[in-house]
């Protein structure tokens, strides 16, 4: 019994040596590796993460400025519709100013009072007296040529 006992203490130390150790060395390197693994999958989501939050700052800076543009955009757009509807009711008041004149000016009494004015025409039961001042005629011809010219001459001095 002896000799089994040394031969089974000799098995069981053999193999308690050996398991243990190589169950150390097994549990250790199978730490390191699980910790290697999730380290490079922190590094990985850490990356992705990073990346996504730079992607997610591109776009909230383009929304802002975006933003601002469509707001400045806004602004003037509403400048020009005041500016538009102010020439467009300018418009509309000179267009009924005209029609009307148009009707004053097509009635028979307007037209006729228009030809004796600038025609020098007189209706019927009518004489026409056209006086011509010369001295008149003469002061306006010299103030037009002194309007023309560059320097201002004045024979009273001035």
């Amino acid at each position: 019994m002896d000799k089994n006992k040394n031969s089974n203490k000799g098995k069981y130390k053999s193999i308690k040596r050996q398991k243990p150790s190589s169950k150390v060395t097994n549990i250790e390197t199978v730490r390191k590796k699980a910790k290697a693994k999730s380290e490079k999958q922190k590094r990985k989501s850490n990356v992705y993460y990073s990346f996504l939050t730079i992607v997610l700052l591109f776009c909230l800076a383009q929304i802002g400025f975006s933003a601002i543009l469509n707001i400045s955009k806004n602004i003037s757009y509403r400048a020009k519709v005041v500016q538009i509807k102010q020439i467009r009711d300018e418009a509309e008041k000179k267009n009924k100013k005209l029609k009307r004149e148009i009707k004053e000016f097509s009635s028979v009494d307007s037209l006729e009072a228009i030809a004796r004015n600038n025609l020098k025409m007189a209706g019927e039961d009518e004489v026409l007296i056209l006086i011509n001042d010369k001295e008149n005629s003469e002061e306006q011809q010299n103030i037009k040529k002194k309007k023309k010219g560059i320097f201002h001459n004045d024979s009273n001095g001035q």
